[in-house]
């Protein structure tokens, strides 16, 4: 394994952990940036150097897509190519055959391009062989996320495919990568809502041997009360002793249930998509800065946050930006975003020490409730 996982706190069953890599290591539970096309939406690498996050995540769909793999290795990597000399992982384009709805069958999926109408194949091994062009530090295996609505036989289809596909990408991934090498992989468990399937998912993986676990299918269009009981099936099957992973998440209450179910790692584009629409994570809730009652106030965007990289401007001036249509409206409140959502996540790992983790989730729920 060339990834290490450190349990160093306890709370009840969310846990303060340390990831190791070749890269280096992390505390958890921690919140990855999306930055799909190799970039976080509005951001530059300087911001993320800033901001400091753990991960930053990009997606293997998009950049197969455009520049290619290729180009990408070719670059230096996904570090070379994009100057962030931090963590990144890269989804396996799972993702996109929820959304993208391509022709699924045994062996792999083919896409149509989004760009230009190109058809591309994507299989276990291929997705494998994609990411390691990358460079990425930690690779998705290639999964079938599945509507959460889907019918039984859907789901049923999903998690058989999802393992089968698990099995040979592992067997690709340890051919070509080396158990010694840098790269880590982990494995993906489907199931939708259905808490047996869920189980026999999470069995079917970890036989497969993956570095650390994910939860996907989840975070789709269910109700969060489905949402929390399909984790709740899933967590206790996954080892005490690799990270857990919950792909997909980002609002605030969410993140806390599910780190007081003991998962390690999260992903979203929430804080982005916000942002560029004008709404801010504050600990007052959702803030629509467009809002005209806005218009003469000197506050900062989270007054509770005084470590907020955009403190400095008022809310009335980011209001203006936006009602402008400056660009630079997008980004400064993106820096709020994501710099709240990690600070979030700063304090989840503090309140997991102090053994006080039950009155962060309660603060956060009477505010975004």
């Amino acid at each position: 394994m060339t990834l290490r996982f450190d349990v160093l706190a306890r709370d009840g069953e969310a846990r303060q952990g340390r990831i190791t890599t070749p890269r280096g290591s992390f505390t958890t539970p921690c919140f990855m940036p999306v930055g799909t096309r190799a970039a976080v939406r509005t951001l530059d690498t300087a911001d993320l150097e800033a901001l400091k996050p753990s991960v930053v995540l990009a997606n293997t769909y998009h950049l197969m897509m455009r520049p290619g793999p290729e180009v990408v290795e070719q670059m230096g990597g996904i570090h070379g190519f994009t100057g962030w000399p931090g963590h990144v992982l890269t989804d396996s384009g799972g993702f996109q055959v929820f959304s993208l709805d391509p022709k699924v069958d045994d062996d792999g999926a083919t896409f149509q391009s989004t760009y230009d109408g190109s058809t591309h194949r994507f299989t276990a091994e291929r997705v494998v062989d994609v990411q390691l062009q990358l460079g990425s530090d930690i690779q998705m295996a290639f999964d079938v996320c599945p509507p959460s609505e889907a019918p039984a036989e859907v789901q049923r289809q999903a998690v058989d495919r999802t393992a089968a596909w698990a099995a040979r990408a592992r067997r690709r991934f340890l051919e070509k990568n080396g158990p010694d090498a840098g790269a880590s992989q982990f494995g993906i468990v489907q199931g939708g809502i259905d808490s047996s399937l869920r189980a026999e998912s999470a069995a079917r993986t970890i036989e497969v041997g993956f570095d650390g676990y994910a939860v996907g299918g989840l975070s789709v269009g269910e109700s969060p009360e489905q949402m929390m009981a399909a984790l709740e099936a899933t967590t206790p099957q996954l080892p005490e002793d690799q990270p857990r992973y919950f792909m997909g998440l980002g609002d605030p209450i969410g993140l806390l249930e599910c780190v007081d179910l003991g998962v390690d790692m999260f992903d979203c584009v929430l804080p982005t998509r916000l942002a560029r629409h004008g709404t801010a994570l504050t600990w007052e809730g959702r803030l629509n800065i467009r809002n005209s009652s806005f218009a003469t106030d000197d506050r900062s965007v989270d007054p509770e946050f005084p470590a907020n990289p955009v403190a400095r401007y008022s809310r009335a001036y980011i209001r203006h930006l936006f009602n402008v249509d400056e660009p630079s409206a997008a980004r400064l409140l993106t820096l709020h975003n994501v710099a709240w959502l990690l600070a979030l996540m700063d304090t989840a790992q503090q309140a997991i020490v102090a053994g006080t983790l039950q009155q962060l989730r309660e603060r956060v729920v009477q505010s975004w409730a």
